[in-house]
């Protein structure tokens, strides 16, 4: 990927990732920290919170659901993971897995928890400056948007501002198995619209072209 003098450099990813491992603001979250590849990138995408095997495997996206999401860019930016991985800045509303629910499934992290992992996307933004913004899922997309059905937010592109920076948002539906919103109409043609919007924009042709 190239670089201007926009873009932050790769020690200061380094950096930034190395002081992000050593968080321990939440005790009800199970470390470690999960984090994406060290990219100076300026194409954002904000996930969830890790589930149970993102930890062992040491990435986000490393399980059921990521294979879903790097199929969407796969069919939709012609990437494979690696290149995603390589060319798109990992981020996520919680960097560590909440655990599970007594009744079945992973809990929802609580909102003392997004406000103390919320420093650190701030901060990635401050550092990346980032043009292009890809909250993946609901608890994702609130962080963002105000909170609407995901008819009224997926295949829409958005004009935001998000801790002073202006930046382009793309909100994509969770590619989680449990969710069958990406699988049945609207949501499989607002999916395609979505990442025909997300190929089309200037930060994905940047990363890849200049």
């Amino acid at each position: 990927m190239s670089k201007d003098s926009s873009q932050a450099s790769l020690a200061a990813v380094e950096n930034h990732l190395m002081t992000l491992r050593t968080c321990t603001k939440c005790p009800r979250m199970h470390p470690p920290v999960v984090v994406g590849r060290p990219v100076p990138s300026r194409i954002l995408l904000v996930g969830q919170a890790p589930g149970d095997k993102e930890p062992k495997l040491g990435r986000p996206f490393a399980w059921t659901a990521g294979r879903t999401l790097f199929k969407w860019f796969q069919t939709g930016l012609g990437w494979t993971e690696d290149e995603v991985r390589d060319r798109i800045y990992f981020a996520a509303v919680c960097r560590c897995f909440p655990g599970k629910k007594p009744t079945g499934g992973d809990r929802v992290p609580a909102p003392d928890e997004i406000a103390n992992c919320a420093g650190w996307l701030q901060q990635e933004f401050d550092l990346l400056r980032p043009a292009l913004v890809l909250p993946v899922g609901k608890l994702a997309i609130a962080q963002f948007l105000p909170v609407a059905p995901l008819i009224d937010t997926i295949g829409r592109k958005f004009s935001i501002t998000y801790h002073g920076h202006r930046v382009d948002c793309v909100p994509l539906p969770h590619p989680s198995g449990a969710s069958p919103w990406p699988r049945m109409e609207p949501g499989l043609t607002l999916l395609q619209k979505a990442l025909r919007m997300v190929a089309n924009h200037p930060a994905i042709k940047k990363s890849v072209y200049s």
